[in-house]
């Protein structure tokens, strides 16, 4: 069931936004080789309960999985796509493509938001790779308004990807968020113009473009 937003809501969210924003960046300034991803997950948490939040992914159990997830940042190296766990283990290297994906809990509602970022020098195909998504992400977001569908988000992603040759990652998708991590509607990142849920004023989506070299 899909849950609208009051205006006001909408105004939390946004605050939230902001928030949410400023600590992706600040862990991004982080990314760098000799650094563990657990170390990134620990900047995360410092600034979310300095700023008065709560991260929105610890102790969350998605649907279909046995187990909470047990930490407040997902860090994806390479080619691990989404949902990579922070270890002490797990140290950064030049040239990786690390994924930063944080869930903040602002006043009661929830944002979501990821940043692809290099680590150190990168090759030229990851670094198109990062550039390419980013302006799926653009050509997405473009056509997120009232009276569109979310099949034109998707159609708008995949037309955009296509002449590059990327792959994109089907099975995971963008989603409606505010109550809880994950609403309704669906939002894929390819599809057909008109197909899917019908957009309408109240609602707060997660565009998610994933893609693969």
């Amino acid at each position: 069931m899909i849950r609208l937003k009051s205006e006001k809501e909408i105004e939390i969210m946004k605050e939230g936004g902001k928030r949410h924003a400023f600590i992706l960046k600040e862990v991004a300034k982080n990314v760098k080789p000799g650094i563990s991803t657990k170390s990134l997950d620990e900047i995360a948490l410092k600034l979310i309960k300095e700023g008065g939040d709560e991260p929105a992914f610890f102790n969350y159990t998605p649907e279909g999985v046995s187990y909470p997830y047990p930490a407040s940042l997902c860090v994806s190296v390479n080619d691990e796509v989404v949902h990579g766990i922070p270890l002490e283990e797990i140290i950064l290297q030049e040239g990786d493509v690390v994924s930063l994906d944080l869930g903040l809990v602002h006043r009661g509602l929830i944002t979501d938001g990821a940043i692809t970022v290099p680590c150190g020098k990168i090759s030229k195909d990851a670094k198109t790779l990062i550039e390419v998504t980013k302006k799926a992400l653009d050509s997405g977001i473009r056509e997120a308004k009232a009276g569109n569908t979310t099949g034109d988000i998707g159609f708008a992603i995949q037309e955009f990807v296509k002449p590059y040759g990327f792959g994109i990652v089907k099975i995971l998708s963008g989603h409606g968020v505010g109550y809880s991590v994950h609403e309704d509607p669906y939002v894929p990142n390819y599809g057909k113009r008109g197909d899917g849920e019908k957009l309408v004023p109240g609602m707060v989506i997660a565009i998610e473009p994933m893609l693969n070299i």
